[in-house]
């Protein structure tokens, strides 16, 4: 990919808020499990982080995809953690592609462009207690009351549940089984019988807030679905294309970034005389990583191409993800294995990186799901 001027000044852009914006204040949100969304988000949508490739009449940039890969790499490189540029990236390109392509004008100006400019806080629901993955297990059911939806049921997993001013939900609005019968619908998180029911504890990814939410009752209008009623798995699925790119552009940017900050550490510590990267080994293991990412980054790139260009790239798009996430996991065992005593320190950045990134491979679909994937596309799975 060929980056241009303008690329790069958004680069410096991102790169300077999150240094002045986030990293001063990742190590007190990881320990409070929680950053301040609603103050923090206005900042970053003055740079144009929210809506990139959204029409400029509600607010959006108007740019094209290539600008939303350099979002990506950045926010994987530059940040001190990963949980708060996941919440940046549901926001991004997670809970608003659906609306922005499908849904009214309308709910366009009301729920879209204040998340845009950040005032408002999004979150997308999906995974449910007994349903993540498999998207087609899900059980929230909207029935339809006049004008109304009656929304009853859990979502679990919900990245800033327990601050988002409305959630992008996922729910069944009719009795067909199966990845039938689904819609997308706008809830506001302030209706009465919406609830948190939890904020929950994770291995990694601290800073960002994680909830179970609670629908009992919630009544909201039918005029809140996203496009047609009964094509919401289409639309989470050309959702969650967005979703996995994204999540491959950042760690990419994260893993050269690791890698880089391990050879300045090997380049300082002496063992037995010499600097650690002075041991053939290492700088082997290495190199073999650096080519490795050389490939997925490349591959992401050709895949952000490509949908910049207008084509489908949910089967690239979901290679993508499956490939970093398992090479992430080999970055940072090696990171944390070459740091020593000091990688498995929590002063240290490999402990974090080694707890955060390892959520690629489940998040978002796990690794199981992508080769379910692929191999259906491949035919696999018919007689």
């Amino acid at each position: 990919m060929r980056f241009t001027e303008e690329h790069e000044q958004f680069r410096k852009s991102v790169r300077a808020v999150i240094e002045s914006e986030i990293n001063p204040y990742v190590d007190e949100w990881e320990a409070a499990g929680i950053f301040p969304a609603h103050e923090l988000f206005p900042k970053l949508a003055k740079v144009g982080m929210f809506g990139l490739e959204y029409d400029p009449e509600f607010g959006g940039q108007g740019a094209d995809h290539t600008f939303t890969v350099v979002l990506g790499e950045e926010l994987g490189a530059t940040a001190h953690c990963a949980g708060v540029p996941m919440a940046i990236a549901v926001q991004a390109s997670m809970s608003t592609p659906a609306l922005a392509k499908f849904g009214s004008d309308e709910l366009k100006r009301t729920y879209l462009a204040p998340a845009m400019s950040g005032e408002m806080v999004t979150s997308v629901a999906v995974s449910e207690p007994d349903a993540g993955s498999d998207v087609a297990g899900i059980k929230t059911r909207a029935v339809r009351d006049g004008d109304d939806w009656v929304i009853n049921g859990t979502k679990m997993w919900i990245t800033s549940g327990t601050q988002a001013d409305w959630i992008c939900l996922l729910a069944r609005t009719s009795d067909e089984g199966g990845y039938m019968g689904m819609s997308q619908i706008i809830v506001p998180t302030d209706t009465p019988g919406f609830s948190v029911g939890r904020a929950i504890k994770k291995m990694g990814n601290h800073s960002s807030d994680t909830g179970e939410l609670v629908f009992e009752d919630v009544r909201v209008p039918v005029s809140n679905t996203v496009g047609e009623i009964g094509r919401g798995f289409q639309q989470q699925m050309s959702q969650f294309q967005d979703e996995r790119l994204i999540a491959a552009y950042m760690v990419c940017g994260s893993m050269r970034k690791a890698i880089d900050r391990t050879i300045e550490y090997l380049r300082q510590r002496d063992a037995f005389g010499k600097p650690l990267l002075a041991n053939q080994y290492i700088q082997y293991k290495l190199a073999e990583l650096i080519a490795e990412i050389d490939i997925v980054t490349e591959y992401a790139y050709t895949a952000g191409e490509r949908y910049a260009a207008g084509e489908d790239v949910s089967r690239m798009a979901t290679i993508a993800k499956l490939k970093t996430g398992r090479l992430q996991r080999e970055v940072a065992d090696t990171c944390v294995q070459f740091h020593g005593g000091m990688g498995y320190a929590e002063e240290m950045w490999p402990a974090r990186y080694y707890r955060d990134g390892r959520l690629t491979s489940i998040g978002g679909g796990a690794d199981e799901v992508m080769l379910r994937v692929i191999a259906m596309m491949e035919g696999m799975g018919k007689k």
